[in-house]
């Protein structure tokens, strides 16, 4: 039965110390790729620290005292449990910063950032910084909100006035054409009333008594 135990014991040994120079190369090949990417590499430098102080309170005696039966009966087989807890876990955290660094684009965004800060150096004003005041901060936003609100109802006023002059010009243009349709339709009605006057007058002169006399 001992003999058993350790055979098993030295097979996991064996396989978390393959793990954790899995682990280790893979860290390595990460350090080396973020070295030309500052804000990458301080990102992974953060996460590591972050992970190293997760598996230091990780320790074999904390994990001892939430199995004390086992750990009293045997020992040897709590500590290559710890072992391989603290392999999997160093893994699985790995894996996971490795997974949030790909999918979400993290070297696009930190470029993204170099340029915005980049950018933020040729700004004289200095940005927005909070007070310690609540009131303060409050009203200010709101002052920028109510000022931005109030350029734009000043834009919005001076779009709708712009319309507004437009469609009187078309109403005045439409007015100016129908005072110069009744113009010319007077006109034509007095050209049409002189003619019929003329020819009234013209048949006047052709009366058929006058020719029967005439006769």
């Amino acid at each position: 039965m001992e003999e058993s135990e350790k055979s098993s014991e030295a097979v996991s040994d064996k396989t978390n110390v393959d793990k954790v120079e899995d682990v280790s190369a893979r860290r390595s090949d990460s350090v080396k790729a973020s070295q030309s990417k500052p804000r990458l590499k301080l990102f992974s430098k953060v996460m590591e620290k972050s992970l190293q102080w997760l598996l230091d309170n990780a320790s074999f005696d904390r994990f001892s005292h939430y199995f004390q039966p086992l750990s009293k009966q045997n020992p040897q087989l709590t500590e290559a449990m710890h072992k391989q807890f603290i392999s999997q876990l160093q893994t699985s955290v790995q894996r996971e910063i490795g997974t949030v660094i790909e999918e979400g684009d993290l070297q696009v965004k930190f470029e993204e950032l170099d340029r915005l800060e980049q950018l933020s150096k040729d700004t004289p004003q200095a940005a927005w910084r909070p007070s310690g005041a609540p009131e303060q901060d409050v009203c200010s936003g709101l002052v920028s909100y109510h000022k931005k609100q109030e350029e734009y109802m000043r834009l919005q006023l001076k779009k709708l006035q712009k319309e507004n002059a437009g469609l009187a010009q078309k109403v005045q243009a439409g007015r100016e054409d129908i005072t110069h349709t009744e113009q010319r339709i007077a006109a034509g009605v007095e050209e049409w009333r002189a003619s019929l006057e003329d020819l009234e007058a013209l048949v006047s002169t052709l009366s058929p008594s006058e020719h029967f006399v005439s006769l």
